[in-house]
């Protein structure tokens, strides 16, 4: 059985994901490639409504407030319908499945409750838990966009109501740190969105992004 490739586009909201996602789909159609697009979590999904009440601060007011192994919990079975339900038969004959989030989100957004000292440990965890006891495919590619929490935030002003990560800046802080370390164990890609304090253009990021694809494409 032939089996499909999977390429995540991670990175703090208002780092530009969904902008180069359309772009990527978009090349995608040029190259004549067979894809699919996921976007995670998958609210319109009755499993996502743990996801859900957490973000809404219903499960409590911080973030920290549920701790790092059970807010993954949630989103990873999210993650798992979502896969059994919607994109498994494509990723399994070989479609190319472009994903808005994925595990690796679980690993800076939940890491960053954890002090420094269990990061190894939660990222142990965390790929035993989702790619070998729930049997999600482990993506082929993790692009991270790296936006400074400043500047990301400047993008997220006219978005109205804000769940409790965006809304906690010093928690972002943290994601960001969480995401850098996460992307050098895991081997990331890391892709930075600024440069002396500027947002880059967003044609600067689609090419460094269409940059990785070579490799991705040919294995």
């Amino acid at each position: 059985m032939v089996k499909g490739k999977l390429l995540v586009l991670e990175g703090l909201d208002g780092s530009g994901k969904s902008t180069q996602m359309a772009l990527l789909g978009r090349h995608m159609d040029e190259l004549g490639l067979s894809w699919r697009h996921i976007k995670l979590p998958d609210y319109e999904s009755p499993a996502c409504a743990g996801v859900k009440l957490y973000l809404a601060g219903e499960l409590g007011g911080k973030p920290e407030d549920v701790n790092a192994y059970a807010a993954s919990a949630l989103y990873a079975m999210d993650r798992f319908v979502s896969y059994r339900t919607k994109w498994r038969g494509d990723y399994e004959n070989g479609v190319i499945l472009l994903a808005d989030r994925y595990s690796s989100s679980n690993a800076y957004h939940q890491m960053a409750k954890l002090p420094p000292q269990a990061w190894d440990g939660f990222l142990e965890w965390l790929d035993d838990y989702e790619h070998e006891k729930l049997g999600l495919p482990r993506p082929s590619l993790v692009i991270y966009l790296d936006m400074p929490v400043e500047l990301s935030q400047s993008l997220m002003r006219d978005r109205g109501e804000l769940d409790i990560h965006e809304r906690d800046v010093g928690y972002l802080i943290k994601c960001r740190e969480a995401a850098i370390y996460a992307a050098k164990k895991w081997g990331w890609r890391v892709i930075p969105c600024h440069h002396d304090g500027e947002i880059l253009s967003i044609e600067h990021i689609r090419n460094e992004i269409f940059g990785l694809l070579g490799s991705f494409l040919e294995d």
